[in-house]
């Protein structure tokens, strides 16, 4: 009987609609206690309570109820009281106590101080005694329900004892409906362990978690610590990925604190948290100086970085923002989602345009006159532009040339171009092409009033033309992941902390720079497709295959961040160096570019090679050299 009253009483404080009765329902209960203790009172103290009328004790409850209402104790939910209501209904009911003796002693004069002392102490008991009791039947009845649900449920490790994993066993307490029943815990804090939290004991360290998922018959281990640096997290998953147990993680404190998410979601261990790097420093200051009323345009702003470029952009208030793509699904999708988020707050301009058309983006910067241009705009994917050269030159180098000169055209203040790891001593068609822009932009500064910098950075994990996405595309289709080499080596970052990077290095920037982003250390991409599968719940060579392809037409074993002759400077952040500019001939540097431009738009493939060779003389094709 008490179970069921239970949960009629959690079902009315689960819904909104409801809340008014939830809080008729207290108040009545309070009120009935106020009566109750204000009789009692009277026969402890000697009272003879017959000769008492209802005037008086009427009074009594309605002053106190009136200031229980005052002091909002009737506003936070039975299941979240703490010590917060209990301060409140603790000033209220000694507050209550001199209005109620000045108008009881006009109907009975005979209550003394005493009376009044005692009453007060007993009301707070009542009421506090009735919360705690809810909440330790409520608790009960979710043990209960999720002890009823075991059978089915998985059996969950948390790891992280602390505020987060606390968090964590409440929620999973709390709504038994997710089936997940934590059996244990471990925490690196020696002096926790024997103890329990919520019931589930502290079995062991990290160190102990191959054997507690044995011993325990674990299916699940979620990761509850919030604060955690990037290497201590990646230690951890490599010890749990080694278990048979599925793992998941809760948010780290930074995506926290961004507001995207709260520390109760759990989420599925992505590739991103094995890098082991640690957060990206922005100076937040040096941002608003940049941007803040500022009028930006990004181009490429529909692509995984535009739209990156996009979100981070529009958190330091541009007085517009311009998003300028070819590909109309994209930039429909990054349109919408700024909408969302910032409504009318955002001066948003989505407009539908090509780089390669000087005509179009002329007028756009003649009407919208952008003061900073990030240009992403760009043919990314190698193997596709081995096998179309022209589109290539067509696009990265005379897109970002019309975009530059036209950004030299209007005097703006900073043009950004975003680069790559490729363009350094280039096997490929698009790293050469990336490189020859990165001289374009150094070029043009020379002479320039406007600030032409390049930001050169490696892989991005999620982006359009990342392996991992074509990895859990393989993963989900059963199988087999397909790597082109053993001994394949790229340096990756995340989508967030490139664009980071990118908007600080914009704000050094005096001209004429390129910027080298801090990628950590090179991963093998064998290994990446092996984590990847472990993380998906399975076997590498058991449940997912993983076949070796060969090389790709272009494509190189490792890559490099730097060229011999640029060498290194340090910056005021450490995950940013800036590369020496390398001379150029500028004469002879326009002439080449001419003859590159007549070769793509009369798409003679065959002639690209030895153009791009003599523009660039870094870029030599793979199967030219031992590697």
């Amino acid at each position: 009987m008490i179970i069921k009253l239970m949960k009629v009483l959690d079902d009315i404080s689960k819904d909104a609609d409801k809340c008014k009765m939830r809080q008729i329902i207290l108040l009545a209960i309070d009120g009935i206690l106020c009566a109750l203790s204000f009789v009692i009172t009277l026969a402890l103290l000697g009272f003879d309570v017959s000769r008492f009328s209802l005037i008086p004790i009427i009074i009594y409850v309605a002053i106190n109820e009136t200031f229980l209402l005052l002091f909002r104790c009737y506003d936070s939910l039975w299941k979240c009281g703490g010590e917060r209501e209990v301060a409140s209904i603790f000033v209220a009911c000694f507050c209550a106590v001199l209005p109620s003796a000045a108008i009881i002693a006009l109907t009975h004069s005979k209550l003394n101080l005493a009376f009044y002392v005692v009453n007060v102490l007993m009301i707070i008991v009542a009421m506090v005694s009735v919360r705690v009791v809810y909440r330790t039947m409520r608790r009960l009845l979710m043990y209960m329900q999720v002890n009823q649900n075991a059978p089915s449920s998985s059996r969950v490790l948390i790891v992280g004892a602390g505020k987060a994993g606390n968090m964590i066993l409440r929620e999973l307490f709390e709504n038994p409906e997710l089936k997940k029943l934590p059996v244990a815990v471990v925490d690196d804090d020696i002096h926790k362990i024997g103890k329990s939290v919520f019931g589930v004991p502290v079995l062991g360290t990290t160190e102990d978690i191959s054997t507690i998922v044995e011993r325990e018959n674990i299916d699940e281990i979620i990761i509850c610590i919030a604060n955690i640096n990037a290497k201590r997290k990646r230690k951890i998953i490599d010890i749990c990925k080694n278990t048979r147990a599925k793992l998941k993680t809760i948010p780290g404190i930074y995506e926290i604190i961004d507001g995207k998410v709260n520390v109760t979601k759990i989420r599925d261990v992505q590739i991103e948290d094995l890098l082991g790097r640690e957060p990206v420093k922005i100076n937040l200051s040096e941002m608003d100086d940049i941007i803040n009323d500022k009028i930006v345009m990004v181009t490429g702003g529909g692509g995984s970085i535009g739209s990156e470029l996009c979100r981070q952009i529009a958190k330091y208030n541009p007085r517009q923002l311009i998003i300028v793509d070819i590909y109309e699904n994209n930039a429909y999708d990054i349109q919408q989602e700024l909408i969302r988020h910032y409504q009318e707050k955002l001066n948003l301009k989505v407009l539908i345009a090509s780089v390669r058309d000087e005509d179009k983006m002329n007028t756009i910067f003649e009407n919208y006159r952008p003061e900073i241009v990030f240009h992403a705009a760009a043919h990314k994917h190698v193997p596709l532009m081995e096998d179309s050269p022209c589109e290539a030159i067509k696009n990265n180098v005379f897109g970002t040339l019309n975009v530059a000169k036209l950004s030299n055209k209007y005097k703006i203040e900073k043009f950004v171009l975003i680069s790559t790891d490729k363009a350094v001593n280039p096997t490929n068609i698009m790293g050469a092409t990336k490189r020859c822009c990165e001289m374009i932009i150094q070029s043009l500064n020379k002479t320039s009033k406007t600030e032409f910098v390049a930001v050169r950075f490696g892989n991005v994990l999620g982006s359009n033309g990342s392996v991992v996405p074509l990895f859990k595309k393989q993963i989900e289709e059963g199988g087999p992941v397909t790597v082109t080499h053993e001994e394949v080596t790229r340096f990756f970052m995340t989508i967030p902390e490139a664009v980071s990077l990118v908007l600080q290095a914009s704000a050094m920037a005096k001209g004429g720079e390129i910027f080298v982003l801090d990628m950590g250390e090179p991963v093998k991409i064998i290994d990446l497709a092996r984590n990847l599968i472990k993380l998906s719940g399975y076997e590498p060579n058991v449940d997912i295959n993983i076949k070796v392809t060969g090389l790709r037409p272009g494509e190189k074993l490792y890559e490099e961040v730097l060229m011999d002759e640029e060498g290194l400077t340090r910056t005021s952040n450490d995950q940013i160096r800036i590369g020496k500019p390398i001379k150029i001939d500028e004469v002879e540097f326009k002439r080449e570019l001419n003859i590159l431009k007549r070769v793509a738009e009369n798409n003679q493939d065959e002639k690209v090679d030895i153009i791009m060779k003599s523009i660039v003389p870094t870029y030599v094709r793979r199967e030219e050299v031992v590697v």
